[in-house]
């Protein structure tokens, strides 16, 4: 199996990893089974993630009671439930880390969501998870809000690794770059070795053609309808531009010589959602060498069932028509920087929403 059509996509320099993770996942060995024959090798989650699988399964009703029997509070209860599953899932993908030197093979758990505005409080919680999961391939996420960049320089400077999540905008990404580059400086400025701290940043794919192809129906021109389904990936390949020019710069170039590693783009929520479209749109249109793609369990198989073997990575030829597809979006009316406000402020909610549903289910468990 190690010719499987994954195994190609990882040959093309995208490191794939499971966007899910559960206790039954565990038992039963499925995520070291992945690794092995999916080429799986990292793995991502949040509240949504996790909300699915502690309230929509009895897999951790004795561990959620025994806490309850204790006196624990919903949210401890919560993160510890989240914790056993984050540390076990970075022990099955601790060979892959040592084996790529510490390139790959990384677990993300998610800061709450309710503090996406408040620096202070995600720094705080975010050294809470490091502590508490205690393993060198923990990325922990922050969102890439306004109160979230600072926190991510600082972080960044005190040696946390972090996976930069919500990530909509061109400029927003320039941002994200700026902060991680901002922090590298500040942790080599005290000392740190930069070799051990890794970041992704986490460009949120599908969700930007459904608010864009939404808005383009309602313009309802052919010029319009002739943009949809273009959007997203244009957007993507105008981040990699991004990730190449500003790892490619003297900046970087400095901290590279102290051992630093780049900021690797991540595709996320790269499940299609329209059925007009490729169910494999967002993986065979963002092959791309150092990048991540993050995919749910069905997106995972489809690849493997029909995705190409050989899959070509797109060029800078592709990153000029993507500039070109998005300065079209706009002749057409679509407002940019509105899109991608929209995008953000609805990403914070839905995770707000998925943390509250969790706490809620685990309360009246």
């Amino acid at each position: 199996m190690t010719n499987s059509n994954l195994h190609g996509l990882a040959a093309a320099g995208v490191s794939v990893w499971s966007d899910q993770i559960s206790k039954a996942m565990l038992d039963s060995g499925e995520l070291t089974r992945r690794v092995e024959l999916d080429a799986v090798s990292g793995v991502t989650s949040n509240p949504t993630i996790f909300a699915a699988a502690i309230v929509g399964s009895d897999d951790y009703t004795d561990r959620l009671q025994d806490l309850k029997t204790a006196g624990t509070s919903t949210e401890a209860i919560v993160k510890s439930l989240m914790a056993d599953d984050i540390k076990r899932a970075c022990d099955v993908l601790a060979d892959v880390y040592l084996s790529t030197e510490g390139r790959d093979g990384f677990v993300s758990v998610e800061v709450s969501p309710t503090l996406a505005g408040d620096t202070e409080a995600t720094i705080a919680e975010a050294r809470d998870w490091v502590k508490q999961i205690n393993r060198p391939n923990l990325l922990v996420k922050v969102p890439a809000t306004p109160a979230g960049l600072p926190a991510i320089r600082r972080l960044i400077g005190e040696g946390i690794s972090v996976n930069v999540t919500l990530i909509f905008s061109l400029q927003r990404h320039a941002d994200v770059i700026d902060a991680y580059l901002s922090g590298l400086e500040d942790f080599n400025n005290v000392g740190g070795d930069l070799s051990t701290v890794a970041s992704v940043a986490s460009f949120f794919v599908s969700r930007f053609d459904s608010e864009v192809d939404s808005r383009l129906e309602a313009v309802g021109t052919s010029e319009a309808r002739a943009l949809m389904g273009v959007a997203a990936v244009a957007n993507a390949r105008v981040a990699y531009g991004q990730f190449i020019n500003d790892f490619g710069s003297a900046r970087y170039g400095m901290l590279a010589g102290k051992g630093a590693r780049p900021q690797k783009p991540l595709w996320a929520s790269t499940s299609t959602k329209s059925p007009a479209y490729s169910d494999l749109l967002y993986v065979e249109g963002l092959v791309a060498p150092n990048s991540i793609n993050t995919m749910p369990l069905g997106t995972i198989e489809a690849y493997q069932d029909h995705g190409d073997p050989s899959p070509k990575a797109f060029n800078e030829v592709d990153i000029e028509k993507a500039r070109e597809d998005l300065a079209a979006l706009a002749d057409v009316g679509i407002d940019y920087d509105d899109v991608v406000q929209t995008l953000e402020d609805e990403g914070v909610e839905k995770f707000v929403a998925s943390w509250n549903e969790l706490l809620a289910g685990v309360d009246s468990a």
